[in-house]
């Protein structure tokens, strides 16, 4: 009998899934191969992602929980059942965590100088200078709260450290030796975590704020004797809870909630190790937690303010990764400007192997082109001081008509956005907050130009944030083109999100939350119709999570029917792969590597029309109902074989950090490869093909080179605290393709392969016919 493609056995729970995820940082951190600063910040990494994973999942669980909520997620399981599962694998992660951090991380970091000290291993002169220290400097800050009837359990904020007490007080003076008091001491945040002392032998000593605290707690609490002092940390809900609909200034609105988070109700608690069991059961019932919710552990709380025993250059260099330098490309680098460039045809950038740096140009050029008429932008989240927003800011002051689309409900930036909302509008931006009920997650960029006489409008379409500091981290695309029918399908978006004006039809963009959903559907079951036809079919998807239940069905029905698909899934993915009958022609990897994978890319075969789509969002369903989302074709041939014949063809055969899913939804990594099998690490070689198609090389006639002493007005102003020029050329520089016939950012993928000096890669099964032997890379 066939297996009904909605059994609860064919899903996998999200919850557990991701934190599958967060286990492979994880392992990115227990990796011996990795340089120890790098395993430090993958550890740290680890730690943040699950201080968020219990802020709004568990969070989420335990309000259903509260509020009576029965429903069952795909894979069967109920929000009591989700919650026991999760405390079970999450303190098994802990654990290790922190077995970790002891054995391997805080003694390699010792072999390079740099350490961590614990009270007892302090000398006299060590001792002598923290109690000055802590006289001059923690002493006047520091509030103790006693609590007993008349005072109330004191609300700490959430994820901040604090100190927990017991004190005997004795009766007439006298000393009991049990728990008879109980006190709490915050510390504080605004002072460094990481107090330094010197240390012969040592390049860096250090020790914890906390611990010279608890070292001289007794003199918060004179004639009282102190019998235990213990670190704490409370995790509380941090989502935000409001009405759109009922909001009439959404910005205070958001502003408000912000405020109110921090007393949110408790989730989870961390506790050092050696607490006494009385001080714990405390605790636990003055936060209303129960044991599941307590984590015991044995080292620093939170590991994520470990990542700064890590800044400084004077680092060995072995201990961390070779700096990642963003690339130049040649076409956007040699052209006048980036409107001549893009004017010839359409340009894709791989962040953040290829600069950020020319999306900041874009809009700069914009801002002080006098043909330019209007910039509209949509900003999720951007940094803390971005070029973007001042340059928006320039171009209202220069009178040019600037929109910008702020998210004011991007999770965790809800301050930052309301910040440069409001600069923006001082600055006489028309900033509007998109749809309600909708984030709008869409990254796109529009420019109205004046050109010969019309108007000409030009695009930026892309996976990714407009931040440049995580564009230095996170993989994406972005697309420039100029192409009327993007800057229709541009326009029409626009008009959507500030005056709920929607097209009739979209040209070019597939827009959620209108028909991204279903056209995603749509091209899955064409894929299957074509194989069942005996056309064949081929589906590749990269993306960070899979969760929606109809696009899963969807591609069970393509399994079945013979499709081959592969899924580039960072991050979570409900589907079970391998399951016979149902996904046996489904494969599902995922890479964790220096970048965080970001990318979306749809491929489908489409009966050898090959369509290829870059998209903002993940498959699933708040991306397809509850967001403004867009998913946008490469229509340029030379830039579609990039994406198909590198991009994913590079990433499908990577066997150095690919981890593949079972079907028990375990993850098992790939390799070490074989012996005569190449090792790929598909985010090496792309910083290898970035070097090489970076190097300068013969420009089209209708080009001309830029004088590198030239730096452009305004736009060229702060050139020289960006990324260094590409070093100079080999002496057997890649020739830049002319035309739309090229590669389009300069030498074509054989070429710029070939110049690096990277061996050929196989294509992705049933992707690309194989290369003609003239047009491989030699091995």
């Amino acid at each position: 009998m066939p297996i009904a493609l909605d059994d609860p056995t064919l899903y996998i729970n999200r919850e557990l899934s991701w934190l599958e995820f967060n286990q492979r940082v994880l392992d990115e951190a227990i990796d011996p191969a990795v340089p120890v600063l790098e395993r430090l910040k993958f550890l740290a990494i680890s730690a943040s992602n699950l201080d968020e994973f219990f802020m709004v999942r568990v969070a989420g669980l335990k309000q259903q929980l509260a509020g009576g909520i029965v429903e069952t997620s795909a894979d069967g399981l109920r929000p009591a059942e989700q919650l026991a599962r999760i405390s079970v694998r999450a303190q098994r992660m802990v654990a290790e965590q922190y077995r970790l951090l002891r054995n391997e991380i805080f003694p390699s970091l010792a072999q390079f100088g740099v350490k961590v000290l614990v009270p007892s291993e302090l000398d006299a002169d060590q001792r002598k200078l923290l109690g000055a220290h802590y006289g001059n400097q923690l002493y006047p800050a520091l509030t103790p709260l006693a609590i007993d009837p008349g005072h109330p359990f004191p609300h700490l904020r959430n994820r901040t450290l604090n100190l927990a007490i017991a004190l005997d007080r004795g009766v007439g003076g006298a000393r009991t030796g049990a728990v008879a008091g109980f006190a709490v001491v915050q510390v504080p945040s605004v002072l460094g975590r990481f107090v330094e002392v010197p240390h012969h032998g040592l390049r860096r000593a250090y020790i914890l704020l906390e611990d010279v605290i608890a070292m001289h707690v007794g003199d918060l609490f004179p004639g009282t004797r102190i019998l235990g002092v213990w670190p704490f940390r409370v995790t509380r809900n941090f989502d935000l809870n409001y009405d759109e609909d009922e909001s009439a200034d959404l910005l205070q609105t958001i502003q408000k909630e912000v405020r109110r988070r921090d007393r949110g109700n408790a989730v989870r608690l961390e506790i050092g190790h050696g607490a006494d069991p009385g001080v714990r059961r405390f605790l636990a019932d003055a936060l209303r937690l129960g044991n599941d919710d307590v984590y015991a552990v044995d080292g620093p709380l939170h590991l994520a303010d470990l990542a700064a025993l890590g800044a400084g250059d004077d680092h060995p260099r072995e201990a961390r990764d070779e700096p990642a330098i963003p690339q130049q490309v040649p076409r956007l680098r040699d052209a006048p400007t980036i409107f001549d460039a893009v004017g010839q045809h359409d340009l894709l950038l791989q962040h953040p192997y290829e600069t950020f740096e020319h999306v900041v140009d874009f809009i700069e050029e914009a801002a002080d082109d006098p043909q330019v008429l209007a910039i509209k932008q949509t900003l999720y989240r951007t940094s803390g001081d971005s070029p973007i927003v001042k340059a928006l800011a320039r171009a209202a002051e220069a009178g040019k008509q600037v929109t910008a689309l702020v998210e004011l409900k991007a999770r965790f930036d809800e301050e930052n956005n309301i910040l440069w909302a409001r600069a923006l509008e001082e600055a006489g931006v028309h900033v509007v907050y998109g749809l309600i009920g909708l984030k709008t997650h869409c990254k796109v960029a529009l420019v109205v130009r004046r050109e010969g006489g019309g108007i000409r409008r030009y695009v930026h379409l892309s996976t990714g944030n407009y931040n440049p500091s995580t564009a230095r981290i996170y993989t994406d695309l972005s697309l420039f083109t100029c192409r009327e029918s993007f800057g229709a399908d541009a326009t029409a978006l626009f008009n959507l999100l500030t005056g709920y004006s929607q097209p009739a039809s979209w040209k070019r963009f597939i827009v959620a939350p209108m028909e991204l959903h279903n056209q995603v559907i749509a091209m899955i079951e064409r894929e299957a119709e074509q194989a069942r036809s005996g056309a064949g079919g081929r589906i590749i998807a990269k993306m960070n999570a899979l969760v929606d239940p109809d696009v899963i069905r969807a591609l069970y029905r393509a399994s079945q029917a013979g499709v081959k698909i592969d899924l580039l899934c960072r991050g979570i993915c409900c589907l079970r792969p391998g399951v016979p009958g149902v996904s046996d022609n489904i494969r599902v990897t995922s890479i964790v590597d220096r970048f965080l994978e970001h990318s979306r890319v749809y491929y489908f075969q489409a009966g050898g029309k090959e369509e290829i789509y870059l998209s903002s969002a993940d498959w699933m369903p708040r991306n397809f109902v509850r967001r403004v989302e867009i998913a946008f074709p490469v229509e340029d041939p030379a830039l579609k074989a990039r994406v198909r014949d590198e991009i994913l063809a590079v990433q499908l055969a990577d066997n150095v950090k690919t981890r593949l899913l079972r079907s028990d939804g375990t993850y098992e990594r790939l390799g070490p490869p074989v012996k005569g099998e190449e090792a790929i690490r598909s985010q090496a070689r792309f910083t290898e093909l970035a070097k090489s198609r970076a190097e300068p090389s013969i420009v089209e006639p209708r080009l001309r080179l830029r004088p590198t002493v030239v730096l452009r007005p305004s736009t060229r102003r702060e050139a020289l605290r960006r990324e260094p020029p590409p070093s100079a050329p080999p002496a057997t520089a890649p020739v830049e393709a002319s035309g739309n016939g090229g590669h389009g950012n300069g030498a074509s993928p054989a070429t710029a392969q070939a110049a690096a000096g990277v061996p050929s890669l196989p294509s992705a099964p049933s992707v690309a016919a194989e290369p003609a032997a003239s047009e491989r890379a030699p091995k």
